[in-house]
């Protein structure tokens, strides 16, 4: 017995890329190219949310004192500006 439903998919452009796919002889079919896909796409996500865990835990391991959001964003605005007139003398 089937464990999972049929579904339709509407790729569009991206057609073209499992049309060539299967027309390869890698695939024999549209579903193992859609599991190939979805497997890639869990792998991506998984090595995505390592290397923010990795960037997390640097900034928390960082030994330098916190800077106020207040003095980051007033520090934003200054350059924000500055990228401002210099785009206005340039036009």
């Amino acid at each position: 017995m089937r464990t999972s439903k049929p579904i339709t998919v509407t790729l569009g452009p991206m057609q073209a890329s499992l049309e060539r796919r299967l027309k390869s002889g890698d695939y024999d079919n549209a579903s193992e190219i859609l599991r190939a896909a979805l497997r890639a796409l869990d792998r991506e996500e998984a090595a995505i949310e390592e290397h923010l865990r990795a960037k997390v835990a640097a900034s928390l391991a960082d030994p330098r004192k916190n800077v106020p959001a207040a003095d980051v964003f007033r520090h934003l605005r200054a350059v924000h500006s500055r990228t401002l007139k210099a785009a206005k003398r340039g036009a």
